[in-house]
């Protein structure tokens, strides 16, 4: 059967994997993807399977195959470090004007016949004056309690 992905390391390239292995400081899914790089190196002899090399290493099959691709399309760098995305999957409700006018609001005398604010008093002020089309109580004692602005 044909292989798809092929990984052959030079010389260079495998002293470069095998310092990364050896430095203290290296992170552990660093040297997992360190052995699964030097395990399928066909210049270093047979490559083993990727059932053996994923108990070997003690990840999945997904994460030998993962990092097998990443190399032939990226490159050795790519394959064996992280890259975290540069945004989050999903941006943040409350941006930091909004995050302002809601601590405002909080720190603000309280409606009348009322001592202080309560977060479900906040949550329908806020939506009240539009700061937020829609909010949830959640969200609004996560923002206050994160500046240490909790009424409560």
């Amino acid at each position: 059967m044909n292989k798809k992905y092929h990984v052959k390391l030079s010389d260079i390239e495998r002293g470069y994997v095998q310092e990364i292995l050896t430095n203290a400081k290296t992170p552990k899914t660093f040297r997992k993807r360190c052995n699964i790089i030097l395990l399928l190196d066909e210049n270093a002899g047979v490559p083993a399977t990727q059932e053996e090399i994923a108990k070997r290493v003690g990840v999945s099959d997904a994460t030998i195959y993962n990092t097998l691709k990443e190399y032939n399309d990226c490159g050795l760098e790519y394959a064996l470090h992280y890259n975290k995305p540069k945004e989050p999957p999903v941006s943040p409700m409350v941006t930091g004007e909004k995050e302002a006018r809601i601590i405002a609001l909080a720190c603000s005398e309280p409606p009348a016949g009322f001592s202080r604010w309560t977060v479900r008093l906040l949550t329908e002020r806020v939506i009240e004056l539009e700061i937020m089309e829609s909010v949830s109580r959640e969200t609004i004692r996560t923002t206050l309690k994160k500046r240490n602005s909790s009424p409560i």
